[in-house]
Protein backbone atom coordinates (compact mmCIF):
# COMPACT_ATOMS: atom_id res chain seq x y z
CA UNK A 1 0.00 0.00 0.00
CA UNK A 2 1.18 3.73 -0.80
CA UNK A 3 0.64 5.88 1.94
CA UNK A 4 0.72 9.87 1.17
CA UNK A 5 2.55 11.97 4.11
CA UNK A 6 1.42 15.49 4.87
CA UNK A 7 4.42 17.19 3.40
CA UNK A 8 4.30 20.49 1.92
CA UNK A 9 4.18 20.38 -2.20
CA UNK A 10 3.76 23.38 -4.37
CA UNK A 11 1.96 22.40 -7.22
CA UNK A 12 2.39 21.05 -10.18
CA UNK A 13 4.84 18.23 -8.81
CA UNK A 14 6.05 15.69 -11.21
CA UNK A 15 8.58 12.67 -11.24
CA UNK A 16 9.05 9.56 -13.33
CA UNK A 17 7.07 6.56 -13.62
CA UNK A 18 9.68 4.74 -11.98
CA UNK A 19 9.15 6.53 -9.09
CA UNK A 20 5.49 6.33 -8.52
CA UNK A 21 5.81 5.07 -5.51
CA UNK A 22 8.39 7.35 -3.92
CA UNK A 23 8.31 9.62 -1.04
CA UNK A 24 8.47 12.98 -3.57
CA UNK A 25 10.37 16.31 -1.58
CA UNK A 26 10.89 19.47 -2.82
CA UNK A 27 14.37 21.05 -2.48
CA UNK A 28 13.72 22.98 -5.34
CA UNK A 29 10.37 24.92 -6.57
CA UNK A 30 10.38 24.55 -10.71
CA UNK A 31 13.42 25.01 -12.83
CA UNK A 32 16.09 26.58 -13.51
CA UNK A 33 16.00 26.53 -17.38
CA UNK A 34 12.07 26.75 -17.72
CA UNK A 35 12.37 27.84 -21.48
CA UNK A 36 12.28 24.88 -23.41
CA UNK A 37 9.81 25.62 -25.74
CA UNK A 38 7.60 22.35 -25.39
CA UNK A 39 7.46 22.31 -21.96
CA UNK A 40 4.60 23.82 -19.68
CA UNK A 41 5.62 21.80 -16.79
CA UNK A 42 6.51 24.18 -14.60
CA UNK A 43 5.76 27.87 -16.32
CA UNK A 44 3.35 28.72 -13.47
CA UNK A 45 6.05 28.56 -11.09
CA UNK A 46 9.43 31.05 -10.20
CA UNK A 47 12.23 29.21 -9.41
CA UNK A 48 13.60 28.85 -5.86
CA UNK A 49 15.95 26.89 -3.96
CA UNK A 50 13.87 26.10 -0.44
CA UNK A 51 15.29 26.72 2.81
CA UNK A 52 16.67 23.83 4.78
CA UNK A 53 14.29 23.80 7.60
CA UNK A 54 11.36 23.41 5.94
CA UNK A 55 12.51 20.71 3.66
CA UNK A 56 13.56 19.10 7.25
CA UNK A 57 10.13 19.78 8.43
CA UNK A 58 8.53 17.87 5.69
CA UNK A 59 11.66 15.07 5.98
CA UNK A 60 10.08 14.63 10.07
CA UNK A 61 6.81 15.12 9.06
CA UNK A 62 6.80 12.43 6.25
CA UNK A 63 8.64 10.35 9.11
CA UNK A 64 6.55 10.39 12.06
CA UNK A 65 3.72 9.54 9.03
CA UNK A 66 5.25 6.81 8.18
CA UNK A 67 5.98 5.90 11.87
CA UNK A 68 2.93 5.65 12.77
CA UNK A 69 1.19 3.43 9.47
CA UNK A 70 4.10 1.08 10.15
CA UNK A 71 5.56 1.15 6.82
CA UNK A 72 8.68 3.15 5.83
CA UNK A 73 9.55 4.17 2.02
CA UNK A 74 12.52 2.88 0.04
CA UNK A 75 13.06 5.46 -2.18
CA UNK A 76 12.95 8.97 -2.05
CA UNK A 77 12.78 11.71 -4.76
CA UNK A 78 13.84 15.24 -4.86
CA UNK A 79 11.81 17.50 -7.01
CA UNK A 80 11.41 19.71 -8.55
CA UNK A 81 12.78 20.44 -12.28
CA UNK A 82 16.45 20.07 -11.87
CA UNK A 83 17.00 19.73 -8.09
CA UNK A 84 20.39 18.70 -8.76
CA UNK A 85 20.98 22.25 -9.26
CA UNK A 86 20.62 23.09 -5.64
CA UNK A 87 23.80 24.19 -3.45
CA UNK A 88 25.83 20.96 -2.88
CA UNK A 89 26.07 21.55 0.74
CA UNK A 90 22.24 22.30 1.07
CA UNK A 91 22.11 18.52 -0.94
CA UNK A 92 24.75 16.75 1.62
CA UNK A 93 22.77 18.18 4.80
CA UNK A 94 19.40 17.34 2.98
CA UNK A 95 20.74 13.36 2.38
CA UNK A 96 22.09 13.16 5.87
CA UNK A 97 19.15 14.19 7.42
CA UNK A 98 17.03 11.71 5.13
CA UNK A 99 19.59 8.94 6.08
CA UNK A 100 18.97 9.79 9.39
CA UNK A 101 15.28 9.52 9.42
CA UNK A 102 15.11 6.61 6.95
CA UNK A 103 18.17 4.03 7.70
CA UNK A 104 16.41 1.69 5.78
CA UNK A 105 16.29 3.43 2.41
CA UNK A 106 17.09 1.80 -1.13
CA UNK A 107 17.77 4.68 -3.10
CA UNK A 108 17.17 8.74 -3.68
CA UNK A 109 16.51 9.86 -7.24
CA UNK A 110 16.43 13.56 -8.84
CA UNK A 111 15.87 15.18 -12.22
CA UNK A 112 19.19 16.62 -13.63
CA UNK A 113 20.30 18.80 -16.24
CA UNK A 114 23.32 18.51 -18.06
CA UNK A 115 23.84 21.61 -16.92
CA UNK A 116 23.34 20.49 -13.26
CA UNK A 117 25.90 17.60 -13.91
CA UNK A 118 28.69 19.47 -15.32
CA UNK A 119 28.56 22.43 -12.46
CA UNK A 120 29.72 20.06 -9.76
CA UNK A 121 32.67 18.33 -9.85
CA UNK A 122 33.13 14.32 -9.74
CA UNK A 123 33.83 14.43 -5.97
CA UNK A 124 30.92 16.53 -5.54
CA UNK A 125 28.76 14.16 -7.28
CA UNK A 126 30.36 11.28 -5.36
CA UNK A 127 29.72 12.57 -1.74
CA UNK A 128 26.37 12.75 -2.84
CA UNK A 129 26.41 9.06 -3.98
CA UNK A 130 27.69 7.67 -1.08
CA UNK A 131 24.79 9.35 0.59
CA UNK A 132 22.10 7.49 -1.49
CA UNK A 133 21.14 9.99 -4.23
CA UNK A 134 22.50 7.82 -6.89
CA UNK A 135 19.62 7.80 -9.23
CA UNK A 136 19.19 10.60 -11.88
CA UNK A 137 17.06 11.36 -15.08
CA UNK A 138 18.14 13.33 -17.62
CA UNK A 139 16.04 14.71 -20.38
CA UNK A 140 18.02 14.84 -22.74
CA UNK A 141 15.61 15.39 -25.76
CA UNK A 142 17.87 15.02 -28.64
CA UNK A 143 21.07 14.90 -29.55
CA UNK A 144 21.31 17.18 -32.53
CA UNK A 145 22.92 21.03 -31.59
CA UNK A 146 20.22 22.24 -34.02
CA UNK A 147 17.17 20.56 -32.37
CA UNK A 148 18.28 21.68 -29.14
CA UNK A 149 18.71 25.69 -29.97
CA UNK A 150 15.48 25.13 -31.73
CA UNK A 151 14.35 23.79 -28.26
CA UNK A 152 15.79 26.50 -25.90
CA UNK A 153 17.27 23.04 -24.00
CA UNK A 154 20.38 25.80 -22.65
CA UNK A 155 22.53 22.47 -23.44
CA UNK A 156 24.62 21.02 -26.32
CA UNK A 157 24.98 17.61 -27.35
CA UNK A 158 28.47 17.82 -25.90
CA UNK A 159 27.44 19.05 -22.96
CA UNK A 160 25.03 16.03 -22.56
CA UNK A 161 28.05 13.51 -23.25
CA UNK A 162 30.41 15.19 -20.65
CA UNK A 163 27.65 15.44 -18.33
CA UNK A 164 26.66 12.02 -18.64
CA UNK A 165 30.09 10.66 -18.37
CA UNK A 166 31.00 12.29 -15.08
CA UNK A 167 27.83 11.57 -13.39
CA UNK A 168 28.10 7.74 -14.38
CA UNK A 169 32.12 7.96 -13.48
CA UNK A 170 30.68 9.21 -9.67
CA UNK A 171 28.97 6.42 -9.00
CA UNK A 172 25.22 7.15 -10.38
CA UNK A 173 22.86 5.40 -12.32
CA UNK A 174 21.58 7.57 -14.94
CA UNK A 175 18.06 7.36 -16.78
CA UNK A 176 18.32 9.17 -20.24
CA UNK A 177 15.02 10.91 -21.86
CA UNK A 178 14.51 11.31 -26.15
CA UNK A 179 11.43 13.19 -27.23
CA UNK A 180 10.13 11.20 -30.87
CA UNK A 181 9.28 13.86 -33.40
CA UNK A 182 10.73 16.58 -31.28
CA UNK A 183 12.30 18.58 -34.48
CA UNK A 184 9.31 18.30 -36.42
CA UNK A 185 10.09 16.82 -39.95
CA UNK A 186 11.94 19.42 -40.79
CA UNK A 187 14.83 18.11 -38.54
CA UNK A 188 13.92 14.53 -37.87
CA UNK A 189 16.68 12.68 -40.31
CA UNK A 190 19.48 14.46 -37.88
CA UNK A 191 17.34 14.12 -34.55
CA UNK A 192 17.61 10.54 -35.65
CA UNK A 193 21.47 10.96 -37.00
CA UNK A 194 23.02 12.92 -33.94
CA UNK A 195 21.22 11.24 -30.94
CA UNK A 196 21.95 7.92 -31.82
CA UNK A 197 25.72 8.93 -32.06
CA UNK A 198 24.92 10.88 -28.17
CA UNK A 199 23.58 8.37 -26.92
CA UNK A 200 26.23 5.76 -28.57
CA UNK A 201 29.08 8.02 -27.58
CA UNK A 202 28.29 7.82 -23.38
CA UNK A 203 25.24 5.48 -23.01
CA UNK A 204 22.82 5.94 -20.03
CA UNK A 205 21.93 2.96 -18.20
CA UNK A 206 18.05 3.42 -18.52
CA UNK A 207 16.78 5.14 -22.20
CA UNK A 208 13.19 5.88 -22.54
CA UNK A 209 11.65 7.61 -25.29
CA UNK A 210 8.55 9.64 -25.12
CA UNK A 211 6.22 11.19 -28.15
CA UNK A 212 6.25 14.88 -28.62
CA UNK A 213 2.52 16.43 -28.33
CA UNK A 214 2.91 20.58 -28.64
CA UNK A 215 0.70 21.82 -25.54
CA UNK A 216 -1.23 25.04 -26.32
CA UNK A 217 0.04 27.98 -25.14
CA UNK A 218 3.65 27.02 -24.89
CA UNK A 219 6.29 28.84 -27.76
CA UNK A 220 6.42 25.18 -29.57
CA UNK A 221 2.61 25.51 -30.16
CA UNK A 222 3.12 28.56 -31.56
CA UNK A 223 5.88 27.52 -33.66
CA UNK A 224 3.93 24.24 -34.90
CA UNK A 225 0.72 26.77 -35.71
CA UNK A 226 3.30 29.02 -38.11
CA UNK A 227 4.69 26.18 -40.14
CA UNK A 228 7.98 26.45 -38.25
CA UNK A 229 7.75 22.76 -36.91
CA UNK A 230 5.77 20.20 -38.69
CA UNK A 231 4.41 17.47 -36.43
CA UNK A 232 5.08 13.74 -36.97
CA UNK A 233 2.55 11.20 -37.94
CA UNK A 234 2.41 7.58 -36.01
CA UNK A 235 4.60 6.33 -38.80
CA UNK A 236 7.13 8.63 -38.66
CA UNK A 237 7.57 8.52 -35.21
CA UNK A 238 7.85 4.62 -35.98
CA UNK A 239 10.58 5.89 -38.27
CA UNK A 240 12.14 7.87 -36.29
CA UNK A 241 12.43 5.38 -33.66
CA UNK A 242 13.29 2.46 -35.90
CA UNK A 243 16.29 4.65 -36.82
CA UNK A 244 17.42 5.58 -33.74
CA UNK A 245 17.85 2.05 -32.53
CA UNK A 246 19.46 1.09 -36.40
CA UNK A 247 22.23 3.70 -35.54
CA UNK A 248 23.18 2.84 -32.09
CA UNK A 249 26.62 1.61 -31.94
CA UNK A 250 26.53 0.21 -27.89
CA UNK A 251 28.82 -2.65 -29.13
CA UNK A 252 31.94 -0.12 -30.05
CA UNK A 253 32.71 0.13 -26.60
CA UNK A 254 35.25 -2.45 -24.58
CA UNK A 255 33.03 -3.32 -21.97
CA UNK A 256 29.97 -3.66 -23.92
CA UNK A 257 27.09 -1.84 -21.84
CA UNK A 258 23.87 -3.22 -21.01
CA UNK A 259 21.25 -0.72 -21.70
CA UNK A 260 17.25 -0.96 -20.37
CA UNK A 261 15.31 0.50 -22.82
CA UNK A 262 11.76 1.54 -22.35
CA UNK A 263 8.84 3.55 -24.67
CA UNK A 264 5.80 2.81 -22.58
CA UNK A 265 5.23 6.31 -21.29
CA UNK A 266 1.42 7.69 -21.47
CA UNK A 267 2.23 9.39 -24.68
CA UNK A 268 3.22 6.55 -26.61
CA UNK A 269 1.06 4.46 -28.96
CA UNK A 270 2.27 1.04 -28.03
CA UNK A 271 4.21 0.33 -25.25
CA UNK A 272 7.94 -1.40 -26.27
CA UNK A 273 10.87 -3.09 -24.17
CA UNK A 274 14.26 -4.38 -24.46
CA UNK A 275 17.47 -4.52 -23.09
CA UNK A 276 20.02 -3.21 -25.44
CA UNK A 277 22.30 -3.99 -27.59
CA UNK A 278 20.94 -7.62 -26.85
CA UNK A 279 17.29 -7.38 -28.09
CA UNK A 280 18.51 -4.40 -31.20
CA UNK A 281 17.16 -6.93 -34.04
CA UNK A 282 14.06 -7.92 -31.68
CA UNK A 283 12.92 -4.13 -31.09
CA UNK A 284 13.26 -2.74 -34.82
CA UNK A 285 11.48 -5.67 -36.63
CA UNK A 286 8.71 -4.95 -33.96
CA UNK A 287 8.79 -1.28 -35.10
CA UNK A 288 8.85 -2.44 -39.09
CA UNK A 289 5.96 -4.33 -38.22
CA UNK A 290 4.10 -1.07 -36.98
CA UNK A 291 5.27 0.80 -39.80
CA UNK A 292 4.28 -1.52 -42.35
CA UNK A 293 0.14 -1.80 -40.76
CA UNK A 294 0.40 1.63 -40.23
CA UNK A 295 -1.48 3.90 -42.35
CA UNK A 296 0.01 7.23 -44.45
CA UNK A 297 -0.92 10.71 -43.09
CA UNK A 298 -2.48 9.49 -39.90
CA UNK A 299 -1.54 11.41 -36.55
CA UNK A 300 -1.24 9.28 -33.24
CA UNK A 301 -4.03 10.38 -30.50
CA UNK A 302 -3.34 12.72 -27.76
CA UNK A 303 -3.15 10.80 -24.25
CA UNK A 304 -5.63 12.07 -22.19
CA UNK A 305 -3.50 12.82 -19.54
CA UNK A 306 0.73 13.56 -19.72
Amino acid sequence: MFFSPPVKLVPPVFRPPSEANSLLIQVTIGCSNNKCTYCDMYRSKSYQVRDKKDIFKDLQAAHHFYEKHGQMPRRIFLCDGDALGAPTNLLKEVLQEINRLFPQLDRVGIYATAENMLSKTKEELEELSKLKLNMAYLGMESGSDKVLHKIVKGNTAQDMIEGTRRIKQSGFKLSTIVMLGVGGKQLSKEHIEETAKVLSEEPPHYLSFLTTFSVPGTPYHKMEERGLISPLTAKELFLEMKGILENLELEKHKDSPKVIFRANHVSNQFPLGGVLPRDKEKLTNTLKEWIESTPEGVYPPRPMTM
